[in-house]
């Protein structure tokens, strides 16, 4: 942070070595700072916007959000009740305190805050706004733009690639322009196209055999399903012989002549 007159000096002081610090020049005004770093851009820019601090409501601010006074006890004594209604705030006295009773849109976004509100949010001990640093350009290897940038992952930078290789492909398919995007284009409509003249005449090629095959004769290709598994009966193996081994049992009993107290 410092004076922006001598920031612009020691940026001009550096124009001989580093020409791309000129695009910075047009930036450095008002209440601006410079954050040097050799981290993660996204992660520096982050931790930035995390640091805020809390400020109250002041009379003649433009809000920078909207103000929502929450449904509930304020800790107010009763005597407040005036004040409050003045506010068009519906309350009602619970335990010996001012409560209200519904929520209540105290400021809009973009207006200026008047003394009543900024009154109430102080006897509320509520403030709302917040106060830190915003980034307004990011400068990196000579490029400046914008921190929206930082929000991009790879698979954007890809998808976006991808659309403007599409564009480039289909403006060369339009106009009979072959590009590197066109031209595998052109060998697959291509090898269509013969594959259309072989199929509907009798001329074939290598490639075409197999179609054509198949559209002589398509249950050659169907591919029988596979037979079912057989379960093997192990539960059932194993009853029998448990049940084997009782009725040996049965007869060691009557064996032993127990059998005969049936």
């Amino acid at each position: 942070m410092g004076k922006n007159t001598m920031i612009r000096k020691a940026l001009r002081g550096h124009l001989a070595k580093n020409p791309s610090l000129e695009a910075l020049l047009p930036k450095v005004k008002g209440n601006v700072g410079f954050v040097f770093t050799k981290g993660d851009l996204a992660e520096v820019r982050k931790r930035i916007l995390e640091n805020r601090v809390g400020a109250p409501a002041k009379t003649g601010a433009i809000a920078p959000i909207d103000v929502i006074i929450p449904a509930g006890p304020t800790g107010l004594d009763p005597t407040q009740t005036t004040f409050l209604q003045a506010l068009n705030i519906s309350t009602k006295i619970n335990k010996g305190t001012i409560e209200i009773v519904s929520d209540v849109h105290l400021i809009k976004k973009g207006t200026k805050v008047d003394s009543s509100s900024a009154t109430l949010c102080q006897k509320l001990s509520i403030r709302p706004f917040s106060y830190g640093l915003e980034i307004l350009s990011v400068f990196d290897n000579g490029s400046l733009f914008d921190p929206a940038v930082l929000d991009l992952t790879d698979q954007d930078i890809l998808s976006k690639f991808a659309l403007g290789v599409r564009n480039v492909a289909a403006v060369s398919l339009a106009l009979h322009r072959p590009t590197l995007a066109a031209v595998p284009h052109y060998v697959v409509n291509g090898y269509k196209n013969v594959l259309a003249v072989s199929v509907a005449t009798e001329y074939t090629f290598e490639q075409a055999k197999k179609i054509k095959e198949y559209l002589k004769n398509p249950s050659a290709f169907a591919v029988a399903a596979p037979p079912p598994k057989k379960e093997e009966p192990k539960q059932e193996k194993k009853e029998e012989k448990k049940e084997e081994k009782k009725e040996e049992k049965e007869e060691e009993e009557e064996d032993m002549g127990f059998g005969l107290f049936d």
